[in-house]
């Protein structure tokens, strides 16, 4: 199915389907005007707003889950936390990981020197805690996902001169600062901090750490290259993005835009010409097939099907080998979290982050082992990959990608479950699933049963092309969907949804953003991108892309039940042109972990001439990515 096909005209929707309006006025009638205002349809059709005329006092009362002094708007050179508030400055691109790692001089860059120095823009955060030291000082591992470079913020005397001014040199450098980062972290009297040549650190790059392919697809002829005959060797990871940190301790590297880091053309009749259109290869963001044959598609047709997978790691060995986990599909994966369902079995949560692309789950065939750890470590090589297809009723249904099953088989090209799981957005599609406005965090909550899904935004989406779970047309600021799975079993494959926010300014009626009316002025945002459930259980958004707006990007926290429902509450704020990434909160809840990446970012901006040199502020230093700890002062949670 093409991206921009009319959802309406297919399938997927149900015969006899109750109207939207049906829908808005029964969710009304059963939960009351304001335990509606965050159903599918309810804020929209009461075109609820943040004006002050509108709230009651009762309503203006109402308890939230959240206690600190809202951040106010706006967009500078720093960064903001409320009130009561600290930020340590954890860790910067550049910075020293190991005893012998040079320092960071970023007019002579190079591939040795960033091997063995924190990597650029950094996304996914996941925390492993190792109790407390011998001191008593609670300490941990930071896994660090490194999505991408910005290669004209980043490199010296580029810009000018690109492409051609990338050499082979500055292109290894650059897959040396992608990858992710291994850290203990250390809390101390005055903050958190690195802990430099600790025996758990460790840099994992686009191009110098093998990884091994394992499951379904594992040896297929499709992942087999000149380098790799046998299919099940991989040199690296890129552009990972969100992540997970399994029940076990192991840590989820999420891969997604790989395609932009391939070149080269393939003739139109090559086997694998139409998999790499569907999946936007080649992008040609870097420059690295200039260079080396395997970023070269026309010399590695195969090259590409060897990203794009969720990719398992060891935080706790270093030497341990990262494993591709070929079952979980391969698309462009934003984030991969877990949760055990009540049988033992666990399951997994996918976005696919593109327009008109598809929210998974997987459920593994083998149950969760607590006091066996060593028998987890190959859980996600065998279970079942499902398609989210949602109904305008509220319904929703999980779709198994299974080779033989409906559409997936040899008559439409899939001869094994590996061409499904290689080439899973086509089979998404042959199965009707349903095309969303760019999936991205995908959250399940063990508590409750629900599980938040992150739509960023939509700008291509036509009037013919809305539906029920994606209702606006020309969405620049993207929605918030709650899925409930019945009786918290995640392994359903039935089960309910709503919205619970459409983001944008409330004020501004053509946008037909719905927000809970006691949100301020300060509360509502665009474009969601990351979330975290906190220990409390509450939500909290990141954004990319709320410049949008007219203000930075940040992190909201997010009142999901009760009557402030649907209520978002500012409590950082990225310098300019950052987005951020990654929130994630120590076990305690004491501490909350955000990554801000390509700070001083902006039209036209490079690493001569930045919107920003946060955090720095040295006229000879570049802007730089870099991961802060949020504390209160007062060392409470974070938020209460």
């Amino acid at each position: 199915m093409d991206q921009s096909e009319n959802q309406t005209s297919n399938p997927r929707i149900r015969a006899g389907a109750r109207t939207i309006t049906d829908i808005i006025e029964t969710r009304l009638d059963r939960r009351g005007f304001l335990g509606g205002l965050a159903a599918t349809g309810g804020l929209f059709a009461t075109g609820c707003t943040t004006t002050s005329s509108v709230v009651s006092t009762e309503l203006e009362d109402a308890p939230s889950g959240f206690s600190f002094q809202e951040i106010m708007r706006g967009v500078d050179e720093t960064h903001h936390v409320p009130d009561g508030y600290t930020s340590d400055l954890l860790i910067r691109w550049g910075d020293p990981l190991f005893n012998d790692s040079p320092a960071f001089d970023p007019y002579n860059q190079s591939e040795a020197a960033q091997l063995k120095q924190f990597g650029y823009n950094n996304d996914y955060l996941g925390f492993v805690s190792l109790g407390e030291t011998a001191e008593g000082q609670p300490h941990g591992l930071l896994c660090v996902n490194h999505e991408y470079v910005s290669t004209p913020l980043m490199q010296p005397d580029v810009a000018a001169d690109y492409p051609n001014s990338m050499t082979e040199a500055r292109c290894l450098t650059e897959m040396a600062a992608h990858g992710g980062s291994v850290v203990e972290i250390v809390q101390t009297e005055t903050g958190w901090a690195p802990v430099v040549g600790s025996k758990y650190n460790r840099r994992i790059t686009a191009h110098r750490t093998p990884m091994e392919l394992t499951g379904p697809a594992a040896g297929a002829k499709r992942l087999q290259t000149k380098e790799d005959p046998s299919g099940r060797l991989v040199a690296g990871t890129m552009n990972n993005c969100a992540g997970g940190i399994t029940p076990w301790g192991t840590w989820l590297m999420a891969e997604e835009n790989f395609n932009g880091n391939f070149l080269g053309e393939l003739p139109a009749d090559h086997p694998e010409a139409e998999n790499h259109e569907r999946y936007g290869v080649p992008g040609g963001w870097y420059q690295w097939g200039r260079h080396i044959d395997r970023y070269d598609v026309s010399k590695e047709p195969n090259e590409p099907n060897r990203f794009g997978w969720v990719v398992e790691v060891d935080p706790m060995d270093p030497r341990s080998t990262p494993k591709k986990r070929t079952a979980l599909g391969r698309f462009k994966h934003e984030g991969a979290e877990s949760v055990i369902a009540p049988d033992g079995r666990v399951v997994l949560y996918m976005g696919d982050d593109q327009r008109f692309d598809y929210v998974y789950k997987f459920v593994t065939a083998g149950r969760y082992t607590p006091d066996a750890p060593t028998a987890n470590r190959d859980l996600l090589d065998e279970g079942t990959l499902y398609v989210a297809r949602f109904y305008e009723d509220g319904g929703l249904e999980w779709i198994p990608l299974v080779f033989g099953e409906g559409l997936l088989t040899p008559e439409n090209g899939f001869n094994s479950q590996a061409d499904v799981l290689i080439e899973t957005r086509r089979a998404a599609d042959l199965m009707s699933a349903t095309p969303m406005d760019r999936p991205e965090d995908v959250e399940p909550d063990p508590r409750t049963g629900k599980v938040w899904v992150m739509l960023t935004n939509n700008h291509r989406r036509t009037e013919d092309e809305v539906d029920a779970a994606n209702p606006r047309a020309n969405n620049r600021f993207g929605h918030v969907i709650e899925i409930t799975e019945p009786e918290g079993d995640f392994t359903a494959t039935q089960s309910r949804w709503e919205i619970l926010v459409r983001c944008g300014d409330p004020d501004v009626a053509e946008i037909g953003a719905t927000w809970n009316p006691l949100t301020s002025d300060q509360g509502w945002f665009g474009s969601p991108d990351n979330c975290a459930l906190d220990p409390q259980g509450r939500l909290w958004i990141a954004t990319d892309g709320n410049e949008g707006t007219g203000a930075a990007d940040g992190v909201w926290a997010m009142d999901t039940s009760g009557d402030r429902r649907g209520t978002g509450r500012a409590f950082f704020r990225a310098p300019i042109g950052a987005e951020v990434c990654g929130p994630r909160f120590t076990d305690d809840g004491r501490t909350l972990f955000v990554a801000v990446q390509h700070p001083g970012d902006g039209d036209g901006a490079s690493f001569e001439a930045p919107t920003t040199r946060w955090p720095d502020f040295d006229d000879a230093l570049p802007p730089r990515p870099s991961v802060l700890a949020l504390r209160r002062l007062d060392g409470g949670p974070v938020g209460s």
